[in-house]
């Protein structure tokens, strides 16, 4: 798979998923303070601080061909309120991650969540031609296990002692994905959720 345009917008009725860049790292603050995010045990949100090493990082693994990243905005206010990517792209086996996703507070259990997760896997089924992609959590985020099974993906299993966090609690990553074979059922069935939010 070769590179891609990155001046492409991902755009739904509730979200565009823009490039991410470093003109975004005041807006994700902003987005960031809305519920403290950083402070929650099983995420890795940056706090004020950290947010442009956060990007910086994102646009390294993108320049590498590894990532694909995204500001998410909110399409009703014009607000960013998040982040999510494309992540560890091994391109010669067209088998993706997509993770590094966060929203404020406010804008949690809404169409943001579900319509984002849409986009980015119509894109990376239908122009990154990817087979599978994967979703990884913590094994005791309970709430993003049973968000990511919502979407229609299947646990492919449990890695054991799989990263040691900053805290230096060592961390037990649940991995789920959908196959390419999968997609043509989870489409409809994500686009009919949609129906449930109000415009």
């Amino acid at each position: 798979m070769s590179w891609i345009n990155r001046q492409d917008c991902l755009i739904g009725e509730h979200v565009i998923l823009e490039p991410l860049s470093l003109e975004h790292v005041p807006s994700l603050i902003l987005a960031a303070n809305d519920g403290e995010l950083w402070t929650l045990w099983y995420t890795n949100i940056p706090d004020a601080s950290g947010m442009k090493a956060y990007v910086e990082f994102a646009q390294a693994c993108e320049n590498r061909g590894e990532a694909v990243a995204f500001a998410v905005r909110d399409k009703v206010s014009g607000n960013i309120v998040g982040s999510t990517r494309i992540c560890h792209w091994d391109q010669p086996n067209r088998r993706l991650e997509v993770g590094y996703t966060w929203y404020a507070k406010s804008y949690q259990r809404t169409a943001i969540n579900t319509e984002s997760k849409l986009l980015i896997l119509r894109y990376a089924f239908n122009t990154l031609d990817a087979i599978a992609v994967e979703f990884r959590t913590h094994r005791h985020n309970l709430a993003s296990r049973n968000a990511i099974e919502r979407l229609g993906a299947k646990q492919d299993g449990i890695l054991r002692n799989h990263k040691i966090l900053a805290d230096g609690t060592i961390r037990d990553t649940v991995v789920f994905s959908i196959l390419e074979t999968e997609w043509p059922l989870v489409e409809p069935f994500l686009t009919s959720r949609l129906t449930h939010y109000q415009s």
